[in-house]
């Protein structure tokens, strides 16, 4: 349920930022601005590092779950973070065993 609630604050914001920024310079504008510099190239790599390393998780943790997990995958690989935001705000809440 935590994991949810801080998802759901993480995306709002989110959100609202990824889609002002598509409708200033489109999406193809957001990946192009990163082409131009050596600190573009980092920030990219770096996104895409982190991204691979969520995708680590997510991958074995979805089929536990019984969710199969390349939509997640694909979601992750055009979109981001979005992906594994909604991801955990999708997931289904189990009550805890006592």
């Amino acid at each position: 349920m935590v994991n949810k609630q801080i998802a759901l604050i993480i995306l709002m914001p989110f959100t609202l930022l990824s889609g002002y920024a598509m409708t200033q310079v489109g999406y193809l504008g957001i990946l192009d601005y990163h082409r131009y510099s050596p600190a573009g190239w980092q920030v990219f790599t770096d996104l895409g590092i982190a991204l691979v390393l969520v995708l680590s998780w997510l991958i074995p943790e979805a089929r536990e779950s019984n969710r199969n997990p390349w939509p997640w995958v694909l979601v992750t690989v055009f979109t981001g973070s979005f992906g594994p935001l909604l991801y955990l705000i999708t997931a289904k809440t189990t009550s805890p065993q006592e």
